[in-house]
């Protein structure tokens, strides 16, 4: 495989990926054509030069751009509704998600609410909301600039109460991209903390979706491959950038969310309450307590482990061993190993053990977690 010229496959979406991808995004508007895009990103993407350039693109060729980017890095409730009154009020004809997590997870949102003016909360997929997603949808774009989340390929947004601070998923198929510009390129110049907490991750999202239990044997093939890509790419990534380990990220990203279809686990409901209450980075939750989050699982699914141990070429190939790896990893890319050190403590630790049991994503751990679990994974890591 080659990184260096742009390439295309279908799974479903249709995801053109390679070193500069992202620059065929005003000739795909104007064959399809759309001239108005929402363009749906953060603040500080909004000021990068490849962003500035690819609108000042996009206006050359009489292409309608208008930019949101007021959202909060763990998104809520009034992002969404604030950004779809400024598509309504510039009368856009299609909607352009560029960024991390954050900016697709508001993007799509938009996507939903334009045509589903109920409470967005009515859509919530925890409730069954996904059944009056009924209506159209405007054209929807992802390029991501993270190799994390890979929310550019997922069907799901994941939006938090600004009240409440507990996190709902608004989930149908109709909230797929058309198209995804996956170019490595955009990765290149992430500061070294952004790229290991967003690479790890990518590495929470395929070791929860291989552990789940639910069966999908084609979303576990997929996760295996990608922990084996982040396994071989992840530390260059962050020390030492070049486009090979950024643009195998980038793959291993998008190959997590393809497998989380299948689920999730313990990890992302320890995690999410860190971001909902303390407003701590997705990724860097999820890194932190990643190791502690696997330890739980082991017994029982020893054999799971062992393919883990495989994938990541460990010549200990037993849960410890994996565990082992992860505590290393984390060394080697510079996030610490307790939650002490990210701003948690000891007088959080009751409420993020409610927030934690509430949670939607450890229905699917391979082993059932009580909120006593939760609190003693929390004071664990603590």
């Amino acid at each position: 495989m080659t990184f260096e010229t742009v390439y295309q496959y279908n799974f479903p979406t249709t995801i053109r990926f390679g070193a500069g991808a992202s620059a065929e995004l005003g000739d795909y508007l104007i064959r399809n054509g759309l001239s108005k895009p929402l363009i749906v990103t953060d603040r500080t993407v909004e000021q990068l030069d490849f962003f500035k350039k690819l609108t000042a693109g996009l206006k050359a060729k009489n292409i309608s751009v208008e930019v949101f980017s007021d959202i909060h890095k763990n998104p809520v409730k009034s992002d969404v509704y604030k950004g779809t009154d400024v598509y309504d009020a510039t009368h856009r004809d299609c909607i352009v998600g560029i960024g991390g997590g954050a900016a697709l997870d508001v993007a799509r949102a938009i996507v939903l609410r334009v045509e589903h003016r109920e409470d967005l909360f009515k859509y919530d997929d925890l409730i069954g909301g996904d059944v009056y997603v009924t209506n159209g949808v405007p054209h929807f774009i992802t390029i991501p600039t993270t190799a994390g989340t890979g929310s550019e390929v997922g069907r799901s947004a994941i939006i938090a109460d600004d009240q409440t601070h507990q996190k709902k998923i608004l989930f149908s198929p109709k909230l797929l991209a058309k198209i995804v510009f996956a170019d490595p390129l955009l990765t290149m110049d992430l500061p070294a903390p952004v790229t290991a907490a967003t690479g790890m991750d990518a590495l929470t999202h395929n070791l929860e979706a291989y552990l789940a239990k639910m069966p999908h044997p084609l979303s576990e093939g997929i996760a295996l491959q990608g922990i084996e890509l982040i396994g071989a790419s992840l530390e260059t990534a962050v020390n030492q950038p070049d486009l090979e380990s950024r643009s195998k990220m980038l793959i291993a990203s998008l190959m997590g969310a393809v497998a989380f279809q299948k689920g999730l686990g313990v990890v992302h409901s320890l995690a999410h309450p860190l971001s909902s209450l303390l407003d701590t980075h997705h990724g860097l939750a999820n890194a932190v307590n990643l190791p502690y989050g696997m330890r739980f699982n082991i017994a029982g699914f020893e054999h799971k482990f062992r393919r883990i141990a495989r994938a990541l070429d460990l010549k200990d190939e037993t849960g410890e061993g994996v565990v082992n790896y992860l505590f290393e990893l984390n060394t080697k890319v510079h996030i610490p190993h307790r939650l002490g050190d990210i701003g948690v403590k000891a007088e959080h630790v009751e409420t993020l053990s409610d927030l934690a049991i509430a949670d939607f994503a450890h229905p699917n751990n391979p082993k059932p977690v009580s909120r006593e679990d939760f609190k003693a994974l929390y004071l664990e890591a603590l």
